[in-house]
């Protein structure tokens, strides 16, 4: 919101004053407008789109994020990888996401830092996802610094719905909701989602995911409340990544193929149930929110990557078990004013997050413990405050300046090795700006960008505490609690043709260091400082009332200090699609999304394959006089559309298959073949 206080719904109905059928459309699947935001990576996107393309994975909602890329490398019920900007971001360590004002990302989680789980997403009920990247925003706290998501459910349908899915493979969905108004101001929302599927995977998946949704809600958008009780679950067998060059050879004298699983025996059990609440209130002093939330989660996940490595008797399986339980408060408040004699726009905010851990690693065999490597019980606490302030210098200049304090504490038992017991703490200051040039009006309405701040993640509190490494009884040396991070930004964003908006940004992010606390050793494993760079480019064209294309691009640069790269830093992606609407009863899509190739290794002597896909979806609203209700329309969806035999993961390291030596190469997860599912929808 600039200093005066215009919204991205102002200006997207001033725009459409000139040309109402070609902006309307876009407005309703985006709220990119020039004028409605502080930086050319930022945006919003609406339900409309997230309605008019197919997703494999509830976690590829984030896709519509301009330069994000979603891939699995294990079983669906396990978090997704995500790669943006010269990060694999892993499953989630420098992209936060939140869901109905919840907070995905798990500090010190089992598996990774950051652990970003969205199985438990229902589409459907997705309204926006309000996106934005790099540490610029005050805003913005622990996991930011690349990026952040922040997706917002309905509150109210138009109608009550069914839908059944039914796909190749054992595929089966079915998802029932509606609303009401209990009375005057107050309206209840419910939503029931059962999903099965076994995959393309000679080992079948047996994925089966139970998920629940009911909201209550009032008021209006200048004072009401919401309040959210979520349940889901799921359980699943996965078929990790394999040697590259075992595939099309054999294993115990069997013919190994492209969806074989070493390990039969890997996969996961997991659930998250959650309540929140949120209040708002607008008038004369301002704009007050005010949310809270509880959690309760759990993960067992069984997983052997190296197979026969460390322990030839037994396999390498093991263990990472996490359970917790997350409580959290939010409170901001906006109101305008004057400074020096200029429009000005305040915001004060604070944010708490308290998470009791137990989180335990231990080897397995066949999902057996055998052994503890290390077994913790974890408090720890992440605070932030912030401030910022908008000023409109000139109707043609206005500055965003804002300062963020973090705070996190953690104290670690740890259960198994009393001498990695201990606790940590430490405050980060992040100053973060913004100036927006613009719109000028002879250039097309056209806006320029100039961003900078600071921004940081966490690191796991085991790693901040560690003095023995649980597995090779070596000493080693903690690590600080937080990650400090640089990053500017030059953007511009333009709408110089009608029905056309595009935008470029220059971006440079400095860590000062790659660390990560392995989840599967239990121990850090150090890394330097690093740098990337890149170039973003975005597009969205409406060249008929009909017809939206899409076109984004992104090249980085990422480098560690010393000059090595990045293991697994993807230089480039790009995303095209094309979304026809409204042609008589019929709707469809067409997308393609490119994965370039990345550095495995630090010398870049080892790359991974690229990878292209492209999905394909035709929607068709069915007649009314069939008489199966109003609103009801029948959908299909082609992912993979050319069967293309393409890679969702590589990794470059040691393993060693039983009864084989050892070898160091490319190991791969296959995408998807061609698949097909066939989705009928009934509205009430």
């Amino acid at each position: 919101m600039s200093a005066t206080g215009a919204t991205a719904t102002d200006v997207i109905t001033t725009a459409a004053s000139a040309k109402p059928q070609q902006v309307q459309i876009v407005g309703q699947h985006y709220d990119n407008a020039v004028g409605s935001s502080d930086a050319a990576s930022q945006g919003t996107i609406r339900a409309e789109l997230l309605k008019s393309r197919p997703a494999l994975r509830p976690g590829e909602v984030l896709e519509f994020v301009p330069g994000v890329i979603v891939t699995q490398h294990s079983g669906d019920g396990k978090a997704n990888q995500y790669f943006l900007r010269g990060f694999n971001l892993d499953h989630g360590t420098d992209f936060a996401t939140s869901v109905n004002g919840m907070p995905v990302n798990m500090p010190s989680h089992g598996h990774g830092q950051g652990y970003t789980d969205l199985n438990f997403l229902l589409p459907e009920l997705v309204d926006r996802i309000a996106y934005r990247k790099g540490p610029y925003f005050a805003k913005g706290g622990d996991f930011s610094a690349a990026g952040a998501a922040d997706i917002a459910y309905r509150t109210r349908l138009d109608a009550p719905w069914v839908q059944l899915s039914l796909g190749q493979r054992g595929y089966q969905r079915a998802v029932a909701a509606g609303s009401t108004e209990l009375q005057p101001g107050i309206t209840a929302l419910a939503a029931l989602e059962w999903m099965g599927n076994d995959g393309p995977w000679t080992v079948p998946e047996g994925l089966k995911r139970r998920n629940g949704v009911f909201t209550l809600s009032g008021g209006t958008p200048a004072q009401g409340w919401q309040a959210s009780a979520m349940a889901y679950s799921a359980r699943w067998t996965a078929t990790d990544q394999v040697p590259e060059n075992l595939i099309g050879g054999s294993l115990d004298g069997r013919p190994f193929g492209r969806f074989d699983a070493v390990d039969a025996s890997d996969g996961g059990d997991t659930s998250r149930y959650s309540l929140s609440g949120e209040w708002h209130r607008q008038s004369a002093a301002g704009t007050t929110r005010v949310s809270a939330y509880a959690m309760r989660y759990a993960l067992q996940l069984w997983s052997n990557f190296s197979f026969a490595l460390e322990r030839p008797d037994t396999g390498d399986q093991f263990e990472q078990r996490d359970r917790r339980s997350v409580y959290g408060l939010g409170a901001s408040h906006a109101f305008g004013h004057a400074l020096g004699g200029l429009n000005a726009r305040s915001e004060f905010g604070a944010q708490l997050r308290h998470d009791r851990i137990r989180v335990g690693l231990y080897d397995t065999q066949a999902r057996q413990v055998l052994g503890t490597t290390r077994d913790d019980r974890i408090r720890e606490s992440l605070a932030g405050l912030y401030g910022q302030t908008s000023l409109e210098f000139a109707p043609w200049l206005r500055g965003v300046f804002g300062l963020r304090a973090d705070r996190v504490e953690a104290r670690v038992h740890s259960l198994s090795l009393a001498d990695n017991s201990g606790s940590a703490a430490a405050t980060q200051w992040s100053p973060r700006g913004s100036l927006v040039l613009g719109p000028f009006a002879p250039l097309g309405k056209t806006e320029f960008f100039v961003n900078a701040g600071r921004g940081m993640h966490s690191n796991d509190a085991r790693g901040t505490t560690i003095r023995t490494d649980p597995r090779t009884g070596d000493a080693t040396d903690p690590v600080p609690p937080l990650a400090a991070s640089r990053g500017w930004e030059l953007g511009l964003r333009t709408e110089a043709l009608p029905g056309l908006q595009s935008s470029l940004a220059l971006w440079r992010l400095n860590a000062d260091s790659e660390l990560v606390y392995v989840g599967d050793a239990g121990a850090t494993e150090a890394a330097g400082a690093s740098r990337r760079h890149g170039v973003e480019f975005n597009n969205r064209w409406q060249p008929l009332p009909w017809l939206l294309l899409d076109a984004d691009l992104a090249w980085t640069h990422a480098r560690f200090a010393n000059g090595d790269r990045i293991p697994n830093a993807v230089d480039r992606v790009a995303s095209l699609a094309a979304t026809l609407r409204k042609l008589g009863p019929w709707n469809a899509s067409l997308n393609w999304r490119y994965l370039g190739s990345g550095a495995l290794v630090e010398d870049n002597s080892v790359r991974s394959d690229s990878a292209i896909t492209t999905n394909l979806r035709f929607n068709y609203s069915l007649p009314a006089h069939w008489g199966l209700g109003r609103s009801s329309e029948l959908t299909l969806d082609v992912f993979n559309l050319f069967n293309r035999k393409v890679y969702d993961i590589q990794y470059h390291y040691e393993s060693q298959l039983p009864g084989q030596d050892a070898w160091t190469g490319r190991h791969v997860h296959p995408a998807e073949p061609r698949t097909l599912r066939l989705t009928m929808k009934l509205g009430f």
